[in-house]
């Protein structure tokens, strides 16, 4: 039997939003509010007081959490079996591993006892689980989703990942996941990442790259990425590159800096309890001794490989790999447990090394009948392109394409108009200011209106909103809207522009000037 949960937990009742009714599982390094988060240690029995930054926002957009899930101890590990709750395995084979450390997430949503599960993603343990259990699995770019609330592995590194059966309803849940986070220091506005190339298009203009070499894959392997390296090509043009670079530096991740930086995580809890896995705690302990210097040579080795590998971006939409280079049994792993270990991150430990993003998803499968599964990487902010060629690959329709548009007033989440965003589609991207030079005020309903003045402003700007509004529903939307309000260009505090609600000048009464409130949600709590 599978060892895939933890801790089950009561339904709640849904919220209403674009999740409405999905359920899901945690992986147990990330705080459910009234559960304890063990980390894989069962000597953790406090329970969590809040959730997870990411609990809260796909609890609050509909989604139900059913419970917590296994993982390899400190998510050290791409196995599933380093967890004193026993040994995960794919569910499409008793004798080989679920891939880790997001072992039980993915077993959950494998069997459908879950529609999607989160799990991190450090190394490569949200793509690893997916493919061994043909799932799903989306690693955004480092900090577009918040860490907050997730005991940290490698804290400059750790990325919360959604795994899911479809492309589809990973992508829905990642656009309730992303977020901006400024109680986070390591979350990132998705506005600050630079977008999709211009001129780039999902489908027959995508230009797929692929390695120029063999990549010492297993034998059952072999045969399955040829075919894959056949049925690239319907995804547009597909080149060869030397991916050299990427697999030297995915040889760093468990040496120099970033080992130092798992034992500073949780290496006080290493000690010689049998609650402590024996690998994990030889691994890590490792990093007790690794001085500055070392930490500054892994530094400068990884900025050399980075600017090796710079040049591929500028040629491709994406770069297609396998996500392991073999499945390994529960028998190899327990006779070499770290050798076996080590070679499953041989495609996916530079990802989050190189602030790139990642797709894996079910390729062709192995001739015994056993899931293959790929990945399209990319750099930091080309998620949504990664997404979309994931879909067509998979043969899922690819949404059409979204707008931008702030919201200042009524139609902020939990406000009375919401609803008009959300049953057309509209997802909520992330949250914002405007640029200092605009204004707030009240006009008939009352709304608030921005207008922008040319000088004598001075602050942080208004709070808004920015969703992402299929384009096929802006037009019916904008005929909602009122006047003396209307929708048009409006800079945010960073630079961006994006649509929004602007008021006309003859609207913007000094009396009724609310500016200082700094946003409409500030305004009514204060009246």
């Amino acid at each position: 039997m599978n060892n895939e949960w933890i801790t089950r937990v009561d339904p709640i009742e849904p919220a209403p939003g674009p999740l409405h009714g999905l359920t899901m599982a945690l992986k147990d390094n990330i705080d459910l509010a009234g559960v304890p988060t063990t980390a894989g240690d069962p000597r953790t029995t406090e329970p969590a007081k809040d959730n997870a930054f990411v609990v809260e926002q796909l609890i609050a957009a509909g989604a139900v959490p059913l419970g917590k899930t296994n993982l390899d101890q400190y998510a050290t590990g791409l196995v599933g079996t380093r967890s004193p709750y026993g040994a995960c395995h794919s569910v499409f084979s008793p004798e080989h591993v679920s891939g880790g450390s997001s072992s039980g997430s993915a077993v959950a949503v494998a069997t459908g006892q879950v529609d999607f599960a989160l799990g991190t993603d450090t190394a490569g343990s949200g793509r690893v689980p997916g493919a061994f259990n043909r799932l799903v699995g989306i690693k955004p770019s480092r900090g577009l989703v918040s860490a907050r609330g997730v005991v940290p592995a490698c804290r400059s590194l750790d990325c919360v990942t959604v795994m899911a059966r479809s492309v589809a309803t990973a992508r829905r849940v990642f656009d309730v996941m992303v977020a901006f986070d400024p109680d986070d220091a390591w979350s990132r506005r998705a506005s600050s990442l630079p977008q999709r190339r211009p001129g780039r298009v999902a489908g027959s203009a995508a230009v797929i790259g692929v390695p120029d070499v063999g990549l010492g894959l297993d034998p059952e392997y072999e045969q399955t990425w040829q075919a894959t390296l056949d049925e690239a090509h319907r995804l547009g043009e597909v080149v060869k590159v030397d991916v050299q670079p990427l697999l030297e530096a995915a040889e760093l991740l468990y040496s120099g800096p970033w080992l130092a930086e798992r034992w500073l995580a949780f290496g006080d809890k290493l000690d010689d309890s049998e609650a402590v896995d024996p690998t994990v705690r030889t691994i890590v302990r490792g990093g007790a001794t690794l001085t500055a210097a070392a930490a500054f040579a892994g530094f400068d080795r990884l900025a050399t490989l980075k600017r090796a590998s710079e040049h591929l971006w500028t040629q491709l939409d994406a770069l297609l790999l396998p996500v392991t280079p073999g499945h390994p049994t529960l028998a190899e792993v327990a006779a070499d447990p770290i050798g076996v270990n080590s070679r499953l991150g041989r495609f996916t430990n530079m990802v989050n090394l190189l602030n790139l993003c990642a797709v894996a998803f079910p390729g062709p499968d192995r001739a015994d009948g056993l899931p293959f599964g790929i990945q399209l990487l990319a750099p930091a902010g080309h998620d949504r392109s990664l997404i979309d060629l994931a879909g067509l690959w998979c043969g899922e329709d690819v949404p059409d394409t979204d707008i931008l548009l702030a919201v200042a007033g009524a139609h902020l989440s939990g406000q009375p108009l919401n609803d008009q965003l959300v049953r057309r589609g509209a997802r909520l991207a992330f949250t914002a200011r405007t640029a200092a030079s605009y204004r707030m005020y009240l006009v008939d309903g009352p709304r608030p209106g921005l207008t922008r003045t040319l000088s004598g402003v001075e602050g942080p700007g208004i709070e808004v909103e920015v969703w992402s509004v299929p384009a096929a529903e802006l037009g019916e939307f904008a005929a909602t809207i009122d006047p003396p309000l209307a929708i048009g260009p409006l800079e945010l505090s960073d630079g961006q522009q994006v649509l929004g609600f602007l008021c006309t000048a003859d609207a913007a009464d000094p009396e009724r000037d609310i500016t200082a409130s700094g946003g409409w949600r500030a305004y009514l709590a204060g009246n």
